[in-house]
């Protein structure tokens, strides 16, 4: 059975460095919202304000994925509670299992100091400052998850937790 491993978290807490370790390790799909988020604003519709268009292609191309009996791990900020509800749709739809991640980083200064100086790998993608991080609208996740902190633990020992995690849910 496929296994649906949803990211969540702030800008700059370590998210897409897990998914892409957990990637690796594991051989699932790796779906980044900033990847689709930043095609789309450079695609000839220009698609600058749709906030939920990155996530809905994101949910369409795991259903892709998952039917095809591949994992997938979803790097997503989840901004708002009707985002982990759209994962649990996809999670029934397909028959696949699914974890929830919620990355922390517990040390602010580290946090600040990641996000300002970050450096986009996506062309077209614009990072946010550490104001706008600050600032941005922000609703944990209220079910089952596992929370990840990045602050201070090797990104090894954090991808291990989570397929532990994996591998011991039903």
């Amino acid at each position: 059975m496929a296994r649906l491993v949803a990211l969540s978290g702030l800008p700059g807490v370590g998210k897409t460095t897990l998914a892409r370790a957990l990637a690796r390790r594991t051989g699932a799909v790796h779906l980044r919202v900033d990847t689709v988020e930043a095609a789309l604003a450079q695609s000839t519709l220009a698609i600058r304000e749709a906030a939920d268009a990155g996530y809905v292609v994101l949910a369409g191309v795991a259903k892709d994925n998952l039917l095809l009996g591949r994992d997938v791990i979803l790097d997503t900020v989840n901004p708002v509670a009707l985002i982990p509800e759209m994962w649990a749709g996809v999670a029934r739809d397909t028959g696949c299992k699914l974890t929830n991640v919620e990355v922390t980083c517990s040390d602010r200064a580290l946090h600040r100091r990641r996000v300002e100086t970050r450096q986009s790998d996506v062309p077209g993608l614009v990072v946010p400052s550490w104001s706008q991080v600050l600032a941005r609208e922000f609703e944990p996740w209220q079910g089952d998850r596992l929370v990840v902190d990045t602050a201070g633990r090797d990104v090894s020992d954090c991808v291990t937790r989570i397929v532990d995690t994996i591998r011991e849910s039903p």
